[in-house]
C-alpha cells in the first residue's frame, strides 16, 4: 500500500471531505421539514453538522497534536449530537434519516482513527 502524502490543507483530509459531504446532506433533509421547526431542530441540527467539519479545519491548522486532537474531539462531540438529533427527526416523523445516518457514522470512524493516529507515540 502507498504512502498518502501530506494533506496541504483541510480539504485534502478525507475525513473533512466526508464532513462536509455530510453537512451538504443535512441541509438537504431539513429542507423538507415543517416551518415550525426553523428555528428549532433545523437550526441546531445543521449547526451541529456544520461544526464538525469547522472544527476539523481549525484543528488542520493547530501546531501540536494534543492541540488538533482535542479539536477532532470536539468534533466527534457535535456528530454525537447530529445523532440525537436524527434519531429525534425520525421520531417526529420528519423522514428517513438513514442515508445521514450512514454518512455520520462513517465521519466518526475516519475521525476515530485520525485521532488515534495523532495520539499514537
Amino acid at each position: 500500500m502507498m504512502a498518502r502524502a501530506p494533506a496541504k490543507s483541510f480539504e485534502d483530509l478525507i475525513v473533512w471531505q466526508k464532513a462536509h459531504q455530510f453537512v451538504l446532506g443535512t441541509y438537504a433533509y431539513t429542507e423538507k421539514f415543517p416551518k415550525t421547526e426553523m428555528y428549532g431542530l433545523v437550526s441546531q441540527l445543521r449547526r451541529a453538522a456544520v461544526s464538525v467539519p469547522a472544527n476539523i479545519a481549525e484543528g488542520f491548522k493547530r501546531r501540536t497534536k494534543p492541540d488538533k486532537a482535542r479539536l477532532m474531539n470536539i468534533a466527534q462531540g457535535s456528530l454525537e449530537e447530529c445523532q440525537y438529533y436524527l434519531i429525534l427527526a425520525r421520531d417526529l416523523g420528519y423522514g428517513d434519516s438513514a442515508a445521514l445516518k450512514r454518512q455520520l457514522d462513517e465521519v466518526s470512524k475516519l475521525l476515530d482513527a485520525y485521532i488515534r493516529s495523532l495520539l499514537s507515540p
